[in-house]
């Protein structure tokens, strides 16, 4: 597999901060994602032949222009559908499973776009896409973060010659969350509304990016990458692990009950274990309460002119250590 410098960045092991250090300590101990249950009729495996996509373009951008442009694409075994925040990747679909997947996977899902913004009008601006998992409505339910939720994804990162020339974040993998917080509300109608605040539901977005520094750009004698995590507990993103080999990556994300989440990835396609943690953060310092469901970022320049980095990802699961609930299960590991 090609292999980006190797030369290490000390800040990129240099994960937390020592007050995040001390909450961490009086934290409850992370859960390797994967642990418990995998829940059945989520996620994909992508091994049906038949697998595709209907985008119904053109895409939703709510994020630039409020305008969702309804109605949403939807994967035809209704597991996946478009992001109404910012649209869909604009190619979507099923392929033969790389070289160095999973082992008998004949499957995966790729992904790549031209046009991350508005459909047609680019903008010059980095922009980005969303692929939806369907988990929330599939179970008819949230699920409660005392079930101590997971999800694990193998994703495929190509020989870095063919990746979009641009220094930024190319990929995504997040989860959506939901917590009580101070949200504002809009009261009144006509002129006399007004934006007031209040408690309420609130959904936030954690994840890691695969970010790419460009040595056309940084004027460095080689191409770095790294995982970038979002976020600390003023949201902001921060330099996680070198990415040192490109091929298949395991990433995953759980939350523990004390509202924490908790990151891990690997090169290859093991599942995951304890020597993969990256870090546990409580994400604009709030505490999880309900899980929606899990997504994929695809990232452009939005120029009209290139395509972005193309990513395939595969054999996404859901996973649950204290179910609630009669959905079906498959026992995993303790």
């Amino acid at each position: 597999m090609k292999t980006f410098a190797r030369s290490m960045v000390l800040a990129s092991i240099g994960l937390l901060s020592a007050a995040t250090a001390a909450r961490e300590s009086a934290a409850q101990r992370p859960v390797v994602p994967g642990t418990g249950s995998e829940i059945v009729g989520v996620a994909d495996d992508f091994e049906d032949p038949s697998w595709s996509y209907i985008p119904r373009d053109p895409k939703s951008t709510e994020d630039i222009d409020e305008n969702q442009r309804g109605p949403m694409g939807r994967s035809t075994n209704g597991r996946w559908y478009e992001g109404v925040k910012r649209g869909h990747p604009d190619v979507v679909q099923r392929v033969e499973t790389p070289k160095g997947g999973i082992p008998g996977s004949k499957g995966a899902l790729l992904m790549r776009s031209k046009f991350t913004g508005i459909p047609g009008r680019p903008s010059g601006t980095m922009h980005q896409d969303d692929f939806v998992a369907n988990v929330q409505y599939r179970l008819k339910r949230r699920l409660d973060i005392s079930e101590v939720p997971s999800v694990t994804t193998r994703v495929f990162l190509p020989p870095v010659e063919s990746w979009e020339n641009r220094s930024g974040p190319h990929f995504g993998f997040r989860l959506a969350l939901e917590t009580t917080a101070m949200v504002d509300k809009e009261v009144g109608v006509g002129i006399f509304k007004r934006t007031v605040e209040e408690m309420g539901n609130e959904v936030y977005w954690p994840g890691m990016f695969v970010e790419f520094e460009s040595k056309h750009q940084s004027r460095k004698d080689h191409d770095y990458a790294y995982w970038r995590v979002r976020g600390n507990s003023r949201g902001g993103d921060f330099r996680g692990p070198q990415i040192t080999t490109t091929g298949w990556w395991t990433l995953g994300m759980s939350v523990t009950p004390d509202g924490m989440v908790h990151y891990y990835a690997s090169p290859g396609v093991d599942d995951l274990t304890e020597d993969d943690y990256i870090t546990s953060q409580f994400p604009y310092s709030y505490r999880a309460e309900r899980f929606r469901t899990f997504f994929y970022n695809v990232c452009s320049a939005d120029d009209g002119q290139r395509w972005s980095t193309t990513f395939v990802v595969d054999d996404p699961k859901v996973f649950v250590l204290r179910p609630k609930g009669q959905q079906r299960r498959v026992a995993t590991r303790p």
